[in-house]
């Protein structure tokens, strides 16, 4: 029998009954929305550079405001990208506002 101990998500999300000790070989997909505060000059240059990341969707558009889906299999990728978006010009801050995390396997990965 293998000594499993579960980690704090799991725990709070309720996730115990059978479930399988996490290994770093079992692949994850990580989901996170973000907001982006732009300079209205710039809103149309920031869309089109969203809009060509892999693995970024733009799902609203305001004025100041840009709602965007990042999704990776690295959760360090999600950090990496809002901290590059966060430098381009015309862009007034790129934070995170949500962030779920599946086994690849679970979800059919």
């Amino acid at each position: 029998m293998t000594n499993y101990a579960p980690t704090r998500r799991e725990v709070l999300e309720g996730r115990l009954a059978s479930q399988q000790p996490h290994t770093a070989k079992q692949p994850m997909l990580h989901i996170s929305s973000a907001v982006v505060t732009v300079l209205p000059a710039h809103r149309e240059a920031i869309l089109q550079r969203l809009a060509a990341l892999s693995g970024v969707e733009v799902h609203h558009a305001g004025e100041f405001k840009i709602v965007v889906v990042l999704e990776t299999t690295e959760t360090s990728e999600i950090g990496a990208r809002l901290l590059d978006i966060g430098t381009w010009n015309g862009v007034l801050s790129a934070n995170m506002v949500f962030e779920q995390s599946e086994r690849l396997a679970e979800i059919g990965g």
